[in-house]
């Protein structure tokens, strides 16, 4: 029997209108009653996700959430905090003279708050501040408190272009950090032991829930090391080739209510 759930949001929880369908929820209303816990597992900063765990009760004492690509987990209710690896101010500065380098926008987020040290603002930094109902803050890096905590750096581009500086970090970095294109036109930089994969494990010991017992369901390149862990792997239909060939089952894409059909076949039937 599982006994955990771990969903990523976007491209999976919701469809392609940013919604949960009532199908989705009343699903997962359905496996909350039988006493399954649903974790939501994001790369979105915790304020971003605090919409869909009111929206999907997900705020009760035993229950949890993964954010940041697992660099932070947090009880929603007690707010106790279970996983945390952060990046420096150290960190931080090598990766802006990085982007300098690369000629690549980038921005970065405290628990709270969404940062850039570009003075032009790129657009999918806009897109990427609106999605999680941030405010964006232009602070260079000379205003940045050294104490600042950092879960999450990304450098942003369209395709192309992100792919191009991609290929050009140098190796040195790539090996010193966590680096996942999460979409086509995100890098995601974060701690060397951050992971999805890390994160539910580390979740999991805490609840004493076995890797067997545990689903993941997802769709892009941020997904594959949960995909991998899980004792059932789930691939969105609308998710990468990489992602389908790691999962165990195969759902529906994101608007044919991939989730609740998941759901239903592994868990309620």
């Amino acid at each position: 029997m599982y006994k955990l759930v771990a969903i990523d949001i976007d491209g999976t929880l919701l469809n392609s209108r940013q919604e949960i369908t009532k199908e989705v929820k009343d699903a997962i209303q359905a496996a909350i009653k039988k006493g399954v816990r649903i974790v939501l597992c994001t790369g979105r900063p915790i304020f971003g996700v605090n919409p869909f765990i009111e929206q999907l009760e997900l705020n009760n004492e035993n229950d949890f959430v993964i954010t940041f690509n697992g660099a932070f987990v947090q009880n929603t209710q007690t707010k106790e905090v279970v996983v945390q690896n952060d990046l420096t101010y150290g960190d931080l500065n090598d990766l802006y003279e990085l982007s300098k380098t690369l000629d690549s926008p980038m921005h970065y987020f405290d628990l709270n708050n969404m940062y850039t040290p570009n003075k032009m603002i790129n657009l999918y930094t806009i897109y990427e501040a609106h999605s999680n109902r941030l405010p964006i803050y232009y602070r260079p890096m000379a205003e940045t408190p050294e104490d600042i905590v950092i879960p999450k750096v990304m450098f942003v581009e369209e395709e192309t272009r992100l792919d191009r500086i991609i290929e050009n970090i140098p190796d040195t970095f790539k090996e010193k950090y966590m680096m996942i294109k999460s979409t086509p036109f995100y890098l995601e930089i974060l701690h060397p032991m951050v992971s999805k994969a890390n994160a539910i494990k580390q979740l999991a010991e805490k609840l004493s829930i076995k890797k067997e017992e545990i689903i993941s369901i997802g769709d892009g390149g941020n997904d594959l090391s949960m995909i991998e862990y899980a004792g059932c792997g789930v691939a969105m239909g609308n998710a990468t080739p990489a992602v389908k060939a790691a999962a165990d089952f195969q759902t529906l894409s994101k608007d044919e209510n991939g989730v609740a059909y998941a759901i239903e076949k592994l868990v309620l039937n």
